[in-house]
């Protein structure tokens, strides 16, 4: 997905309506589009935090996973909070450049992306569970939430669970507008500095990657039973 997007954005930045914009420090247009795919990533806190283990992982070569069905928290709401968060996580990207086609596009590319996943995966739940699965889907949208329908979560928070699972995320969001202010300043604007923020920003995200990274194939510190 990230090698799909970075063209259009890429070309976003050459675009006219983006090299007209006057971005003065505090970039607070850029820290907006940071914050909202932090929205992103808080949603997928907020799943992956309260899910049993087999559940709500990368699937494999060998197929589909999912040896309980979740249907409390953040999927008593959606059927698919995880595919939401990364879309929010990329929208925060996509408005950073301030022209609109590029967020069509990215929305675009996301639905043809994400849509036949969902389907596949919908389909292995359906045969696996049945009619659990039907009265479950029937009542809960596929993508856009439906609060009023929130129960609350089966398991407990846990922090632990967040940390070893939801890093590589909160880094990468990082890295993504990192990159984009760099090439904005050098690339674009011919301008060799960054901000020291966005540089700090960048040195404390790659600090809490390596630490997390070396805790969980090191150590068992992030290991929860039953997550």
């Amino acid at each position: 997905m990230p090698l799909f997007l970075a063209v259009p954005i890429l070309l976003a930045m050459q675009h006219p309506d983006y090299l007209s914009q006057e971005r003065p420090w505090p970039d607070y247009w850029g820290l907006f589009c940071m914050a909202v795919s932090l929205v992103g990533l808080g949603i997928r806190v907020l799943t992956v935090g309260c899910v049993p283990q087999g559940t709500s992982g990368r699937n494999t070569k060998a197929g589909q996973i999912a040896e309980v069905l979740n249907t409390t928290g953040m999927y008593s709401i959606v059927r698919h909070p995880l595919y939401l968060a990364n879309f929010v996580v990329w929208l925060g990207v996509a408005m950073y450049c301030g022209v609109w086609w590029l967020v069509a596009i990215v929305a675009l590319l996301f639905w043809i992306y994400y849509e036949r996943i969902m389907f596949a995966e919908e389909e292995f739940l359906r045969r696996k569970f049945g009619d659990v699965y039907v009265q479950w889907a029937e009542k809960t949208p596929a993508f856009f939430p439906k609060l009023k329908g929130w129960r609350r979560p089966e398991l407990p928070f846990s922090l632990r669970t967040v940390l070893r699972r939801e890093y590589p995320g909160l880094f990468g969001i990082i890295a993504a507008f990192y990159v984009l202010k760099v090439y904005e300043r050098v690339v674009v604007h011919r301008d060799l500095t960054v901000e020291p923020v966005w540089s700090g920003a960048f040195a404390a995200g790659l600090a809490i990657f390596l630490t997390l990274r070396t805790l969980k194939r090191k150590t068992r510190l992030l290991a929860v039973e039953g997550r």
